[in-house]
């Protein structure tokens, strides 16, 4: 390091507890046999939990790479000891790979354009059938999957090799990729989105659907990442690297991703509800009857009034209390928003929430808390070779 006192600079290798293991193996075996009884006994509820707990991970593992490509583009430094963090999120992908390949066995029960019936007595549907058909389907998932995958491990790659090399070239060669990666991820998780989601209902379109589904994703995976900064920091293995003001700042891109979300989320309503036009009405009034219509305010006040306003004060962002809090309370609406997309369309509208729910999603979170912990034990939590260090290190909010 060029500055001299940065000798308490420290980071430790990273053990993963014997207890969080544990947990991880603990709640994937719940998920299997949930999965397995599911399977034998409730394969409707079985899907719908699937595909909601699905696409929660995904996102959080695909926001960690997004996140290191534009740090990458902008050139930042502040950034710098904090993206193996981000890094970590992206060992989900490989899982999101073989995830996406298990939900084709359930998309009959998912998807109205999958059962021909269904298509021979709707011409809405049937028109839409070139593109929404299994084959078609299967290939747009792996193209994105594999595209992500390969992306990955040339970004995140190029990160891992720096650690040993210390060659500052790869540094450069990184902004390339990163911007091939973004144009990529622009058009194909828009068709993800609109693939997994928006088709629940292939009747009903909306342009801004998957600029509503990134929304989602980004502002939960700034929640993660400002997750794991505070225990980060709390547990010490980082010492001098990570301090409150990478916390700060990236608690400021939370609450300007609550912002964005929120303004998406009126974009796709108001456009809808002003036009009110048959077609597209029938997505919020699926959600305005049988006790939707709390979800669709809870939404509203826990995914952006109220963490917009805790967010508000200086002092917020640097507490690590309200920051755990707060990101803990986006995620949760996360998973909350998910559900309202997915499942108005089934059980004829009615809410249903229970057993199946939790152990899929416990079964996810098992192992996307594997592939975080194996990738951290694997390697160095901080990039320690990195050229713009010195700039992370130096680093200070002004507001």
């Amino acid at each position: 390091m060029a500055d001299a006192h940065h000798t308490n600079l420290h980071v430790s290798k990273f053990e993963a507890p014997a207890k969080l293991k544990t947990l991880a193996f603990a709640l994937i075996a719940i998920g299997l046999i949930t999965f397995v009884v599911g399977l034998m006994k409730n394969q409707d509820r079985l899907w719908t939990s699937y595909l909601v707990a699905f696409f929660f991970f995904s996102c959080l593992g695909l926001g960690g790479l997004f996140w290191s490509a534009i740090q990458s583009i902008a050139k930042a430094g502040w950034s710098v000891s904090i993206r193996r963090y981000a890094e970590a999120t992206t060992a989900f992908i490989p899982v999101m790979i073989a995830g996406s390949l298990v939900l084709v066995f359930g998309m009959k029960h998912l998807y109205p354009w999958a059962n021909a019936e269904v298509v021979a007595n709707s011409p809405v549907i049937a028109a839409k059938t070139g593109f929404l058909n299994v084959g078609f389907f299967v290939v747009r998932m792996l193209i994105f999957g594999i595209g992500c995958w390969i992306f990955k491990k040339l970004i995140v790659g190029n990160s891992l090799k720096q650690d040993i090399s210390g060659d500052e070239s790869l540094t450069h060669k990184t902004v390339g990729l990163s911007i091939g990666f973004i144009l990529f991820f622009a058009l194909i998780f828009s068709l993800f989105s609109v693939d997994l989601l928006m088709s629940l209902l292939p009747t009903w379109y909306s342009t801004i659907f998957g600029i509503y589904a990134f929304a989602g994703l980004f502002q939960s995976f700034l929640a993660f990442l400002a997750i794991t900064i505070v225990l980060m920091r709390r547990s010490g293995l980082v010492k001098g690297y990570v301090n409150v003001e990478h916390q700060h700042d990236v608690v400021k891109y939370l609450k300007g991703f609550t912002v964005f979300w929120a303004y998406i989320a009126f974009s796709q309503f108001m456009l809808i509800w002003y036009a009110n036009i048959p077609e597209e009405t029938e997505y919020y009034i699926m959600r305005s009857q049988n006790g939707w219509m709390s979800v669709s305010v809870i939404l509203l006040v826990f995914r952006f009034i109220v963490p917009f306003l805790l967010l508000l004060p200086r002092a917020a962002k640097r507490n690590d209390g309200s920051v755990l809090a707060i990101s803990a309370l986006i995620l949760v609406m996360q998973y909350v928003d998910i559900f309202w997309m997915v499942y108005p369309n089934f059980f004829d509208g009615q809410m249903t929430f229970g057993f199946w729910e939790i152990g899929i999603f416990a079964g996810f979170a098992g192992i996307f808390l594997l592939c975080i912990m194996s990738f951290w034990s694997k390697h160095s939590l901080v990039p320690i070779k990195d050229p713009r260090m010195h700039e992370a290190l130096n680093h200070h909010v002004a507001y």
